[in-house]
């Protein structure tokens, strides 16, 4: 399994991740739960009028960190949008929950993919482990 498939499943299993984007001077982190490896790219989706799209359109640089059986994986990087609708449509298919919610066509759903980014994962117990994804 490669390093971003390890990430992507890791997030999956977990459910709940926290993002922390910058907003000014004041760090601001919530939780999230969408994540999508397409075309070797790992994705994270939120909508355009939330506050933490306008923070990550201002300041792309963002770490998640999530938790589950006594470890941990941070990733840090960039985000990138892409509007492209089949990114779209294949997060509403494996996460099917957000179509009560989003519409690839609805010019709200915004997809955005990780770029040069590492993940850390790390427990208490274990030497922690980097890739670069």
């Amino acid at each position: 399994m490669t390093g971003i498939e390890r990430v992507c499943k890791f997030l999956a299993e977990a459910q709940t991740y926290y993002l922390a984007t910058m907003d000014k001077d004041m760090p601001r982190v919530r939780p999230f739960g969408t994540v999508l490896l397409h075309e070797g790219k790992l994705y994270i989706q939120t909508g355009k009028s939330k506050d933490v799209s306008k923070q990550i359109a201002i300041n792309p640089k963002v770490e998640l960190c999530a938790f589950k059986d006594g470890k941990w994986v941070r990733v840090a990087g960039e985000l990138v949008n892409d509007d492209n609708r089949d990114v779209k449509v294949a997060m509403l298919e494996a996460m099917p929950t957000l179509k009560a919610m989003y519409d690839p066509d609805d010019g709200n759903m915004q997809m955005l993919y990780f770029k040069n980014a590492t993940a850390t994962f790390s427990s208490f117990t274990e030497e922690s482990e980097s890739v670069e994804i």
